[in-house]
């Protein structure tokens, strides 16, 4: 197969583009590249096409950062690269073009992360794929690797019906103890991250400034690819989500609440709600954004999972993050002190949490 490998420059041809591709995913799109260039980052998005049919047959989305003041970068294609992964010659010459990009930018490294199970005939040819070519297991996995995914397609009542019974219990019992929910609009962003923000305190979790939110959730809402939902309890927000869509997928990416009618199941009903719109506006599954790497009861993360896989959804392993060392040395390097730097950061912010979180 004679490969060409270009850029592409327009928003929307980048995103019909994507669209065409198996498994196309948000973080690839025009939008998400647009959004991290205002915190960071340097989007440079390159196809794979046909020479002659001009057919598209891969898609990478490339951010690019610096550190610091040093003279180093970083690369990353989140939950990327787009392209057909049982097409073993078209692995091949995907992944070495970002090493070669990689190399030739004069990156420490590339990372990527693509939704592919590794289970399948196609995670499997391409964890074979990342050894031979010399990707190495990412220590540090920036998205979530494994996620829980619920099948949209059914009518509502089956949708119902799939959930665990107090799944089902809890929606209705909220909507009788009075929580009613509304889509968010861009005037309320200052709420949602007072919640997120009071969340985040109480849970002892790392969160961006104000403004990163602001942007995140706004820029996208502006663009009809997100919407906000808030649960109100006598007139009073208690719980809020932030749901994307692209494509055929809604992504559930933030949620918050606070600590009070929790008792009336805000939370259950926020889902729903989220559910249908998703449904509603052609997507035909909804990714719950997160699970646990084992499942397992000491897993930290077990409480969030056993929320979400009562509503009907499935556990879905990943490959993960992977890393193509462009400058050994550096990476090794890198590897060493970035978890410290890490580790450090948190242990700063949960000193400056107010005793009584």
């Amino acid at each position: 197969m004679d490969l060409l490998l270009r850029q592409l420059d327009a928003r929307s041809a980048w995103d019909e583009t994507l669209l065409q591709l198996p498994g196309p995913h948000l973080l690839q799109s025009w939008e998400w590249g647009a959004f991290k260039a205002r915190h960071g980052w340097a989007p440079t998005r390159y196809l794979w096409q046909e020479r002659g049919s001009g057919t598209q047959r891969a898609a990478a989305s490339v951010l690019t950062r610096g550190l610091g003041r040093l003279p180093l970068r970083v690369m990353y294609v989140p939950k990327g690269p787009i392209l057909d992964y049982s097409n073993d010659a078209m692995v091949w010459r995907v992944l070495d073009d970002l090493a070669a990009l990689a190399e030739r930018e004069r990156a420490l490294f590339i990372k990527i992360d693509p939704d592919v199970e590794p289970g399948s005939a196609e995670g499997r040819h391409l964890l074979g794929s990342l050894r031979e070519h010399g990707w190495h297991r990412s220590r540090e996995q920036v998205q979530f690797r494994n996620t829980v995914l619920i099948n949209l397609s059914p009518s509502e009542e089956e949708l119902l019906m799939g959930m665990k019974s107090k799944w089902r219990y809890n929606i209705r019992l909220a909507q009788r103890k009075g929580v009613t929910v509304h889509q968010g609009t861009l005037e309320e962003l200052p709420l949602l991250y007072e919640m997120y923000e009071e969340t985040a305190q109480r849970r002892a979790f790392v969160i961006r400034p104000e403004r990163y939110y602001r942007d995140a959730w706004g820029s996208f809402i502006e663009h009809d690819l997100a919407q906000a939902f808030l649960a109100e309890v006598g007139g009073k927000a208690v719980a809020m989500v932030m749901v994307y869509r692209f494509g055929p997928r809604a992504y559930y990416m933030y949620g918050a609440s606070l600590d009070i009618h929790r008792e009336k199941m805000p939370n259950n009903l926020l889902q729903w709600e989220a559910m249908k719109w998703a449904k509603e506006h052609g997507c035909t599954t909804y990714d719950m954004w997160g699970a646990p790497d084992e499942v397992d009861e000491s897993d930290p993360m077990w409480g969030v999972y056993r929320f979400k896989i009562g509503f009907g959804g499935e556990f879905v392993e990943r490959v993960g993050a992977w890393d193509y060392p462009a400058w050994e040395s550096g990476y090794r390097l890198y590897q060493t002190v970035m978890p410290r730097l890490l580790t450090a950061l948190r242990w700063v912010y949960r000193q400056r949490l107010p005793d009584d979180v």
